[in-house]
């Protein structure tokens, strides 16, 4: 039994920092999760746990009330990003809205505190944290990890690039905005572009930072850059990617992870890997920035759930 930690009552004086997590079946690594979120130092925030659950029918709700966390629901056909994190927000009692998404474990016990302390002494209004690649993380996701989220910090940063994997938000920032409850993804950049053309900033925070780890089928990686790019039609309409940019994209996505691969000693065994990967994360780009359509229901839900996806194909078969 996992003995769940009292708040700090001694350290009345700190500012509540409340840890926001998304799930649906989320049972394989959200133990880990929560036992590194609670082993956290906790030197300049309390901490509560909020779970903002969308129908999970594996394990995940019964480890979230083992770990006793607060846990909150939004119905299936209610969820989008931005609308589960809203309701997960006003759930929630802190002064600091933090966000990790359930398949990222903390790398260290001093993550929270690492996190809030740009928002505590004002430098920023919305932080977000390095992710590092383990376990199943295919080789060409840690390689685009080092790429956006590099071991060196930016407070504050330039532009509204931010993600809700690992990030934390002041109430009133949050407030001030809420997020968009209509994207098919990226509610963090959308948010944090308004932040920005208001006058406050965005910090890159290095030393908070997560192991990411993604279980996807390829179809399930072309999905989630496909969602991506179509949400990132509305937050930047400015940018478009043709068919010649996929190709341009692919070659020189291929020949870095090669290059980087040989380097690493591991280009024979990750040599096809390379290759699916940036084939979907390239072509699920393409064809999101061309979906002109709106959404229906069912591509809306294959977007969201992308694991019903896969089980439906299974039970085809």
């Amino acid at each position: 039994m996992v003995k769940v930690p009292l708040l700090f009552a001694w350290k009345s004086n700190l500012m509540l920092a409340s840890v926001v997590i998304r799930t649906y079946n989320e049972e394989k690594y959200l133990d880990r999760l929560l036992t590194k979120i609670y082993q956290q130092n906790c030197e300049l925030v309390d901490l509560e746990v909020v779970v903002v659950d969308s129908g999970s029918d594996d394990g995940t709700l019964s480890i979230a009330e083992k770990h006793g966390c607060k846990i909150t629901h939004i119905k299936k056909s209610d969820f989008t990003f931005g609308r589960s994190l809203n309701v997960g927000c006003e759930f929630a009692k802190g002064d600091f809205l933090l966000f990790v998404s359930g398949h990222c474990i903390p790398t260290d016990t001093n993550w929270l505190d690492d996190m809030c302390k740009p928002l505590i002494d004002g430098v920023v209004t919305y932080t977000y944290g390095r992710q590092e690649g383990k376990d199943t993380t295919k080789y060409s996701e840690s390689k685009h990890f080092e790429k956006w989220f590099p071991a060196y910090p930016k407070l504050p940063q330039e532009g509204f690039f931010c993600n809700n994997a690992n990030a934390a938000i002041t109430r009133e920032a949050w407030l001030k905005f809420k997020y968009n409850e209509e994207l098919t993804g990226l509610e963090d950049m959308h948010l944090a572009k308004q932040i920005v053309e208001s006058g406050d900033k965005i910090g890159y925070v290095a030393a908070a930072s997560v192991y990411h780890i993604h279980d996807e089928t390829w179809r399930q990686v072309r999905v989630r850059y496909e969602r991506e790019a179509f949400a990132l039609q509305k937050i930047m309409p400015e940018v478009h990617f043709t068919l010649a940019d996929f190709f341009r994209f692919f070659t020189s996505g291929v020949l870095r992870d090669f290059a980087s691969s040989i380097q690493d000693k591991v280009f024979l065994s990750k040599f096809l890997e390379i290759i699916l990967f940036r084939f979907n994360h390239y072509w699920g780009t393409y064809k999101g920035n061309q979906e002109q359509r709106k959404l229906s229901a069912k591509r809306k839900h294959n977007y969201f759930y992308p694991k019903d996806l896969e089980k439906e194909i299974y039970n085809e078969e």
